[in-house]
């Protein structure tokens, strides 16, 4: 055996037979996750320090473990986010990082638009009133013709301003990189300074990476510039909106509501002004699902497959 290779995204126990079968082909020996949820610390620890390869979802690959795997020589992100995995650490250690740009898109894309027509609408907390026998009708609006600001243009943020163009919606888009005029006018939108984006916009969505230089992008003076109808979606990461200065525009009514599917500490801590956040009618919060369709996993499978037999086989 050429080393063992340790998977541990839940998607592969459900998708991952087909790519099970061809890294067993090439001479590894596979261990998946089959527990239907995140390993332990200390059990992902033991068996990353044994793994040639690690095809990594949620566990933090900080550089105080990756200084105890002598075997391993390359980790790939089940997905695109790069936070848990010390970059620094693995390329000083000589380890390949891929990530699966692309193959999750489509469905976090759906579900950021998703939550924008939930949040506009009331949807979340009409169903939680109904159930508890209400019956009241709070009164919401259209996403036709309102400008959705986008944050961060790569392939999740384009799907974005398509599925909205189809929706009547006029797009705006902020990068830290300057987008291609091609692929602006492909995607009808327009590039703008942040500050823009947030006077102009009455959604705004985040799909950026959290990285040094956009933790808390939105915070306190970015809540100052958005209009008081502004909904946020976030499906990045949580960091990237500072939680309590989100907490503060909502209780005072600078934006009318937020939905997001990540939060820095996942699940929430028990503290009490997350709690109070999480009990605003005008917030919905869900578990790190956007990216979790059949389609997504079953692409993410293939592809995470795919960058670890190359980083492994072609790369050496």
């Amino acid at each position: 055996m050429k080393g063992t290779i340790l998977i541990t995204p839940r998607g592969y126990a459900n998708f991952g037979q087909e790519a099970k079968k061809r890294l067993e082909a090439l001479g590894y020996e596979v261990d998946i996750n089959t527990t239907g949820r995140p390993l332990p610390r200390e059990v992902f620890a033991a068996k990353a320090k044994e793994a040639a390869g690690i095809i990594v979802g949620v566990d933090e690959c900080d550089g105080a473990l990756l200084r105890q795997c002598g075997a391993l020589k390359a980790i790939v992100k089940f997905g695109v986010g790069t936070d848990n995995i010390d970059l620094d650490t693995a390329e000083e250690l000589g380890i390949s990082v891929g990530r699966c740009v692309g193959s999750n898109s489509n469905s976090v894309a759906e579900y950021a638009v998703g939550l924008m027509f939930a949040a506009a609408k009331h949807i979340v907390s009409s169903t939680r009133d109904v159930k508890a026998g209400g019956w009241d009708k709070p009164t919401g609006y259209e996403l036709e013709g309102k400008t959705v600001g986008i944050i961060g243009f790569g392939s999740i943020g384009k799907k974005v301003s398509k599925l909205c163009g189809g929706l009547g919606m006029k797009t705006l888009a902020f990068d830290l990189v300057e987008i291609p005029v091609e692929t602006l006018l492909a995607c009808h939108t327009r590039q703008c300074p942040l500050e823009v984006l947030l006077r102009e916009s009455d959604f705004m969505t985040v799909h950026v990476p959290l990285t040094p230089q956009t933790e808390h992008l939105i915070a306190v003076e970015e809540f100052d510039k958005m209009k008081p109808n502004a909904i946020l979606i976030n499906t990045a990461r949580g960091g990237i909106v500072h939680e309590k200065d989100l907490l503060d525009a909502l209780k005072q009514r600078k934006i009318y509501a937020a939905a997001a599917d990540v939060f820095t500490s996942e699940p929430p801590a028990a503290e009490e002004w997350i709690e109070e956040l999480l009990q605003l009618e005008n917030f919905i919060l869900t578990a790190h699902i956007a990216a979790r369709t059949r389609e997504a996993e079953i692409n993410t499978v293939k592809l995470s497959a795919d960058i670890m037999i190359d980083l492994l086989e072609n790369r050496r």
